[in-house]
């Protein structure tokens, strides 16, 4: 199969909190050249970069469509400017004037007092002052509030580790609900002090009954919603999640629990469209970050994985679902010491699709399963029927991709018969064993085409 026959391969990032949008539509015999041109870095105040990569080839349309992003940007940075000079009119509301001590005992009274006074005020910021830690109960903050508001956390929210205090709901510890244009920021702490969860995993101890455990931080419906410079820690289980939400920025963020706990993803990314992850290191006991279904416009960038079990997409179908992701960009990552590297994992018997997937710029050293399509995910103690439905995987591409694989086999597509992986690009891919000697590749049900050096 040519590359001109593998389709047309749309990949739109949109960054709509500050209204602005990048899309492209590129027939995929250009797909080498793509992404590097389109994606935006912003190096700090006053520093904007656009990365000119790979230009030569790409027609007028597209070269003015970087120009009106540069132009995009540079009006969007004059416009936070001005917004950070304004700041000193916000109102600061300190969870300590509402009762919160920091002293061992449960603050979440005082917090959701606080919360609805910063809520119901203009312009509010929402502050936990710093060299202190507050215990929290689940806590459910709502809105929609007044207008934008701002959370700063500059010292530490732990979570209570009574158990009974989660009676009501196992799932969720911190809920963030309904809210538009929310910053949450401030270089503190988020500590789901999990180790008593961990312990009490079948995971851990097969004697147990497996039951849920909180996710730490969950984002719901919301939008224009930006996370930014905090430690998250120690989850319970997973340590942040975004549900339906829809222009998202995380970005500079510590996420880390040990790589012996069970369950505890970094960042989970559900049904939720238009998000850029960037600069974020995560080391954990699961995925660094996954993304499943509903999920559409995913950029991650700049990231850190390791420990854990690398950077997934799913897993898929599920229960015979039917689950769609699509538009995803994993670009400049580096993984160390992970279970598994960039994957894709579907369950057999569901439908749906995972399409216009790039992975590039990214290096590996001593990771087990470094590039791996799996459309057989059988996580259950038994082995899973054959089933004739699929989760069809299709349009992705791996490209420069270097390092190390723990494992023999460094690329492994297991595909299904009756939905083959299609459209399957490898470029400049180099990939060997600890040991230095060639690593294998292993393929079956795909159709994939090779360009560059590519190795095993």
């Amino acid at each position: 199969m040519s590359w001109r026959q593998l389709g047309t391969l749309s990949l739109s990032l949109s960054l709509k909190a500050e209204e602005v949008t990048m899309s492209s539509s590129i027939n995929v015999h250009r797909l080498g050249l793509l992404v590097s041109v389109v994606f935006v870095i912003l190096n700090g105040p006053g520093n904007l970069v656009v990365a000119f990569k790979d230009q030569k080839g790409l027609g007028f349309d597209t070269k003015s469509l970087l120009v009106d992003t540069h132009k995009s940007f540079s009006r969007l940075h004059m416009m936070r400017r001005l917004a950070a000079t304004s700041t000193s009119t916000a109102k600061v509301v300190n969870v300590d004037d509402y009762g919160a001590k920091g002293d061992g005992g449960d603050d979440s009274e005082a917090f959701k007092k606080a919360w609805n006074v910063a809520c119901s005020t203009e312009r509010a910021v929402l502050e936990v002052p710093k060299n202190r830690i507050y215990h929290l109960k689940p806590t459910t903050f709502s809105g929609p509030c007044k207008s934008d508001l701002t959370f700063k956390v500059y010292g530490t929210i732990k979570a209570s580790v009574r158990l009974s205090d989660y009676n009501k709901d196992r799932r969720h510890w911190l809920v963030f609900d309904s809210l538009t244009d929310f910053r949450m920021e401030g270089g503190g702490f988020i500590n789901g002090n999990g180790r008593k969860w961990w312990a009490n995993s079948c995971k851990i101890n097969k004697a147990l009954p497996c039951k849920a455990a909180p996710t730490a931080m969950t984002f719901y419906e919301c939008k224009n919603l930006r996370v930014a410079d905090l430690i998250i820690q120690n989850a319970q289980q997973m340590h942040l999640s975004f549900q339906k939400c829809v222009n998202v920025k995380a970005l500079n963020l510590l996420v880390s629990a040990p790589a012996k706990s069970p369950n505890t993803d970094g960042i989970h990314v559900t049904g939720t469209q238009n998000i850029l992850i960037k600069n974020c290191v995560i080391r954990t006991g699961d995925d660094c970050i996954s993304i499943v279904s509903g999920s559409k416009n995913v950029q991650a960038t700049d990231i850190v994985c390791g420990p854990g079990h690398g950077i997934s997409i799913g897993s898929l179908g599920a229960d015979k679902s039917t689950d769609y992701v699509s538009n995803v960009l994993v670009n400049r990552a580096r993984l160390s010491g992970t279970t598994n590297g960039v994957r894709i994992k579907t369950w057999q018997g569901g439908s749906g699709y995972a399409k216009n997937i790039i992975f590039q710029n990214i290096s590996m050293r001593n990771v087990s399963n470094p590039i791996i399509i799996d459309q057989n995910y059988c996580d259950q103690n038994g082995p899973c029927p054959k089933q004739v439905s699929a989760v069809q995987v299709s349009n992705v591409m791996y490209k420069n991709i270097k390092g190390t694989s723990a494992s023999e086999v460094a690329i492994n597509f297991d595909c299904s018969k009756s939905y083959p992986c299609t459209g399957i690009l490898l470029q400049n891919v180099g990939l060997v064993s600890n040991s230095g000697e060639s690593a294998k590749a292993s393929s079956l049900n795909v159709r994939y085409t090779k360009m560059g050096d590519v190795y095993p």
